[in-house]
């Protein structure tokens, strides 16, 4: 039993834990603040093209033309968009000398008319129509004229099987068979499975395979490595090749690249072996793979890096989101409301909300841009100079210059691209860890990989370099390294070891 003392302690103790708790759960402004700032710039296009759909007081500002344009472009953005007007407030007095609002009720019908559309409209999946530009809208067009959808590898078996005329029973094991096929082709399930599953015999399956081995693409329907590249070779009538004995008599070898073994056991000489090798490195041992879903990210560069005179030039790539503002309909709709609060409080929430949208918009881009201009100050050298000049970086440390919290940086480099002179790269690859030279310089991880790859991709190919022999290089260049190190990175750089590089 707790005493007094005890019991006051406790209670204290939960009251605490409960105010953390508390302190914990972040506004559903703050989480908005937080996706749109680890949002890619995909995403983020989408998020805000959501918000204009939910919210009807924020409007897109259409590209000006060039007579329209400000000579300070920049400045006028920032003071029409990233800091919209306050919340309107009507003086009473005022409202008293402002009599005439006999139309408010048409008004305010007009205003729950137009968001009902905006509701209807999202909720019906059909996308705001919106003043485009008659060359906006042939871009628009054009890119959705563009996405093709192809068929999936099922849809294509399943369509080829339906062409063969097959027999019932037949059918019912192939569909069985395409069924437990996965994307690469490869058939993932036994006779027994596929029997049970078609209710037919075991027996039954063995020829309705081989029909199905039979159809596009060569080498679909394949239980294994094997069997894929022997029936790739097969279609193409090629038992009698060395290629073709290598695959069933010596597959363990050929991952090992044995030659010699090989060689010796099919009684040919060693560069005969290679060329066989060669001949089977252009079969393709995942089929399915060409009518897999499209996996490729299509990213667009948060950040453009550019030379200029004396340094780099960090840009933001604004010009790929949506320009916002609140309505001056709904603001001058906000200064007449005056016969209903409640009216007024909608109108206000809604335009509080926008406001910190865009609030929210300008700080993420703003924050990003300051964590790319110091990336580029600490890595000035791989920017001149390239990859093998990367310098040792921690988010830590961008985040005390930029003044904000490491895990901020954490999440505005997140899935964001920088587009350099060397091509385009996550800002992720920039924060890397070091090793010290012999001079006690910091070169980056990514440099020393960077120099590995070179050295291999130079080497002789008849005596290729051991591990041993590349430490034993780097070390001359005064790079201390280990030699597990060196063979952590090698695998990071998906290079084999010496003795399977070794060309005979």
């Amino acid at each position: 039993m707790l005493s007094p003392q005890d019991s006051t302690m406790a209670q204290q103790g939960l009251h605490i834990s409960q105010g953390m708790a508390q302190q914990q759960v972040l506004s559903p402004q703050m989480q908005q603040s937080l996706q749109m700032l680890q949002a890619p710039m995909l995403e983020l296009k989408a998020l805000i093209e959501q918000e204009l759909q939910q919210n009807p007081v924020l409007e897109e500002v259409m590209e000006m033309s060039a007579e329209e344009k400000p000579a300070d472009r920049e400045a006028a953005e920032k003071a029409d968009l990233a800091e919209p007007p306050a919340d309107v407030q009507v003086d009473p007095m005022e409202e008293k000398r402002d009599e005439p609002v006999d139309d408010f009720q048409a008004e305010f019908e007009k205003l729950a008319q137009i968001d009902q559309e905006w509701r209807d409209q999202l909720s019906s999946g059909q996308s705001v129509q919106r003043s485009n530009t008659e060359e906006e809208e042939e871009r628009r067009q054009f890119m959705f004229d563009s996405l093709t959808v192809g068929p999936s590898l099922h849809e294509h078996l399943l369509e080829q099987m339906r062409q063969a005329d097959l027999p019932a029973a037949q059918q019912a094991i192939a569909e069985s068979i395409v069924g437990n096929m996965d994307d690469h082709g490869y058939l993932k399930a036994t006779f027994d499975e596929i029997a049970h599953a078609a209710q037919q015999s075991v027996e039954a399956v063995a020829p309705v395979l081989k029909i199905i081995q039979s159809f596009h693409p060569v080498g679909v329907g394949a239980r294994d490595l094997q069997e894929c590249l022997k029936l790739q070779l097969e279609r193409a009538g090629r038992q009698e090749t060395i290629e073709y004995q290598i695959i069933v008599d010596y597959m363990e070898a050929l991952g090992r690249r044995r030659f010699p073994e090989m060689a010796r056991g099919l009684g040919v000489e060693i560069d005969q072996i290679q060329d066989a090798v060669e001949e089977i490195a252009k079969l393709d041992p995942r089929p399915g793979r060409a009518f897999a879903a499209e996996n490729q990210q299509y990213v667009l560069a948060e950040i453009v890096v550019r030379s200029s005179e004396g340094g780099f030039s960090v840009t933001s790539n604004n010009e790929q989101l949506p320009h916002l503002r609140i309505s001056n309909a709904y603001k001058d709709l906000m200064a007449q409301a005056q016969s209903s609060r409640e009216v007024r409080e909608y109108i206000r929430g809604k335009i509080r909300d926008g406001k910190f949208l865009i609030k929210s918009l300008h700080q993420r881009q703003e924050t990003i841009l300051n964590i790319a201009k110091e990336i580029v100050r600490r890595q000035h050298d791989f920017f001149a100079k390239g990859k093998t000049h990367m310098k040792p970086l921690t988010m830590a440390q961008v985040a005390e210059v930029v003044g904000v919290h490491e895990t901020t940086v954490s999440r505005a480099v997140s899935g964001k691209y920088m587009d350099t002179q060397h091509g385009i790269f996550e800002m992720r690859y920039f924060f890397t860890a070091g090793l010290k030279t012999a001079s006690g310089q910091d070169m980056s991880n990514a440099s020393v990989k960077e120099m590995l790859a070179v050295l291999v991709k130079n080497e002789n190919s008849a005596a290729p370099l051991s591990d041993e022999a590349l430490v034993k290089v780097l070390v001359e260049k005064g790079i201390v390294i280990a030699r597990r190190t060196v063979a952590k990175y090698r695998g990071e750089l998906n290079i084999l070891p010496s003795n399977m590089r070794k060309v005979y």
